[in-house]
C-alpha cells in the first residue's frame, strides 16, 4: 500500500491553526519539523487513501492563506505531496513522539514506550495522540499545564473547554484536582480524550460532554481551563465568567503575541482579574480569576 505524505511549510505561530485544518481534511496526526527556524516550520502528516492531488491541495492552501483573516500569518503556506512506501501511521508517529517533562512535576509518556519515574514527585501522563493534539509538546499545552501546576492548591472543580486529547484533564486531577469534566464539539477529539482517559486510572471518573465551549452549563466550579485559538476563547470567557464561583480561576491558553492584548481586554471586560501572564517565546497563557467582591 502507497501512503501520501503531506507537507505544509508554515510558521511557529499557525501551528496550531495549521494542525487544526489538517485534521478537519482527515489527518491522523502531525509531526512538528522545527529545525529550520520559527518562520519555516513544517507540519507533515500522512494519508492512507487516495486524494485528489490538484484539487485537495488547493483547498488545504486557501484555508490556511485565509489564516490571516485570524490576525496568524501562515508565511510561506505551501503545501506539498508526495507518495511514500508502505509503512503504518502508527510507526511512523511513533518516531517522532518520545517521553518530555513539560512542567516541574509532569511528564508526558506515549502509550506504547517504557518509563521509569526518576523521582517520587515526578507524575505520570500517558497519551496516545490520535487525531486529537495537545500531547505536551508544543508551546501552548506547555504554558497551560504550568499555570495550573502552580494554580491547583488541591479538591478543585474543573472544567477543561476544548479538551483535545485530554491531557488537561488527566493533569488536573494529577496535581490534586477533585473532580473535572472534560468538553469537545469535535467527535475525533472526544474519541482520542476517551482513549486517553482509560489509559490513565486516575481519569476513570472525568466526565466527557459533548459541547460547544461552555453553552447551556450553569453549574459553578473553581477552576476553568481551555487551550484553543482565541477566536473561541473571546465567546468563552464571558460563559466561563458565569460559571465560576467567586475567586474562581480561569487559565487560558493557545494566545499569539499579536492577540495578547486582545485577550486582556477581553478578560477585563468580562469582570476577571488578571494574576499572571506566562510566555514561551511568541506563545501566552494568561491566569485570571472571578473578583469575590
Amino acid at each position: 500500500m502507497k501512503w501520501t505524505k503531506l507537507v505544509v511549510q508554515t510558521t511557529n505561530e499557525a501551528i496550531d491553526a495549521v494542525t487544526n485544518i489538517l485534521m478537519e481534511n482527515g489527518a491522523e496526526g502531525v509531526q512538528i519539523d522545527d529545525s529550520n527556524g520559527l518562520m519555516n516550520i513544517a507540519v507533515i502528516t500522512y494519508f492512507s487513501v487516495d486524494i485528489n492531488s490538484d484539487e485537495f491541495t488547493y483547498e488545504l492552501q486557501a484555508k490556511i492563506n485565509n489564516l490571516t483573516k485570524y490576525g496568524l500569518n501562515p508565511g510561506k503556506a505551501k503545501v506539498e505531496l508526495t507518495t511514500v512506501d508502505d509503512e503504518s501511521w502508527d510507526k511512523v508517529w511513533e518516531k517522532y513522539y518520545h517521553p518530555t517533562r513539560v512542567t516541574r512535576y509532569l511528564t508526558v509518556v506515549p502509550s506504547w514506550k517504557k518509563y521509569q519515574t526518576q523521582k517520587p514527585e515526578q507524575k505520570i501522563i500517558r497519551l496516545n495522540p490520535g487525531k486529537a493534539f495537545g500531547t505536551g509538546t508544543h508551546p501552548t499545552t506547555r504554558l497551560i499545564l504550568q499555570a495550573l501546576e502552580m494554580e491547583i492548591r488541591g479538591e478543585e472543580s474543573v472544567y477543561d473547554v476544548g479538551t483535545g486529547s485530554g491531557v488537561l484533564s488527566i493533569a488536573a486531577l494529577l496535581l490534586g484536582a477533585k473532580r473535572v469534566q472534560a468538553f469537545d464539539v469535535d467527535s475525533d477529539a472526544l474519541a482520542s480524550a476517551k482513549l486517553n482517559f482509560d489509559l490513565n486510572p486516575i481519569a476513570k471518573e472525568i466526565k466527557l460532554v459533548e459541547n460547544d465551549l461552555l453553552k447551556g452549563i450553569d453549574a459553578k466550579v473553581d477552576l476553568i481551563v481551555a487551550n484553543i485559538l482565541p477566536e473561541f476563547l473571546i465567546p468563552l470567557t464571558p460563559q466561563a465568567f458565569n460559571c465560576l464561583s467567586a475567586g474562581g480561576k480561569y487559565i487560558v491558553s493557545g494566545i499569539i503575541s499579536d492577540q495578547k492584548n486582545t485577550m486582556i481586554a477581553c478578560l477585563h471586560k468580562n469582570g476577571f482579574e488578571i494574576d499572571e501572564i506566562l510566555n514561551i517565546k511568541d506563545w501566552y497563557a494568561i491566569s485570571a480569576h472571578v473578583p469575590t467582591a
